[in-house]
């Protein structure tokens, strides 16, 4: 998934698929999340899981800033290795996501936005890392 991602699946459908116990968040439908957005994130609380609103993307490194990061490739990287536990992960609910195709629009020479849709179901779902 590139940096771009919807969820109009409505709160209802994930608690139920997810079987999320806590209901506090009121969820609009968001038909674009960019980094930096809050989106709604289902992670572990003990034994139970619960849905929170969570800033998509994590800090940069301090020394070279920007804007947050949303695809960590160095894994081995010190930097990311304490949040790639299994206790800092969550499911992130989506139900489609944005790539750029993979050859240039001929009349534009620039690459169009493509959306993929999950198959089948309200919601197709994606792991991501997350810190409090």
């Amino acid at each position: 998934m590139c940096n771009l991602y919807s969820i109009t699946t409505n709160q209802a459908a994930i608690i139920a698929l997810f079987r999320v116990i806590n209901r506090y968040v009121n969820l609009a439908p968001m038909p674009g999340v960019f980094p930096d957005y809050p989106a709604p994130a289902v992670r572990n609380v003990g034994a139970e899981r619960e849905m929170v609103l969570m800033r998509w993307g994590v800090q940069p490194p301090p020394r070279t800033g920007g804007p947050p990061v949303t695809n960590i490739r160095n894994t081995s990287s010190p930097r990311w290795r304490m949040w790639l536990k299994p206790e800092n992960r969550c499911l992130v609910p989506a139900n489609s996501f944005a790539e750029y195709a993979a050859e240039p629009n001929p009349e534009t020479k620039k690459k169009d936005v493509v959306w993929v849709r999950a198959p089948r179901g309200p919601a197709a779902v994606r792991v991501r890392r997350y810190l409090d």
